[in-house]
């Protein structure tokens, strides 16, 4: 069973960074993509940044919404995927989650919320 642990959330004004980490229990190498997700109050869960082909080292795709002020990145050895969230706006505030596809499993973890007042 696959377990992931989200860190690094919290409460920020308009305009700062945050950054997010989440360590899995496993090699990230064994997971066909890794990312991030997030849901508002009210909202659906939507995808904000996510690795595919995590075996072929991962390529990086971004939801509109933050292209150009979020980073996703991963350290192997350290098992962990990381979410750089520049500029942030009043919209980026959510509960922010890790996920992890192994072929048609799909895992998450707990959850940490980020909220950015204006």
């Amino acid at each position: 069973q696959v377990q992931l642990v989200e860190s690094g959330g919290g409460l920020v004004q308009t305009g700062e960074s945050l950054r997010l980490s989440c360590v899995a229990s496993e090699s990230i190498f064994l997971f066909n993509d890794m990312g991030w997700y997030r849901q508002a109050p009210g909202k659906r869960r939507e995808e904000v940044a996510v690795l595919t082909g995590m075996p072929s080292g991962g390529r990086p795709n971004y939801a509109a919404s933050v292209q150009g002020r979020f980073t996703i990145s991963k350290n192997g050895p350290e098992k962990t995927l990381f979410l750089q969230m520049n500029d942030l706006k009043p919209d980026d505030t959510a509960v922010y989650y890790c996920y992890a596809r192994v072929l048609s499993r799909k895992y998450w973890g707990q959850g940490t919320q980020v909220t950015v007042s204006t």
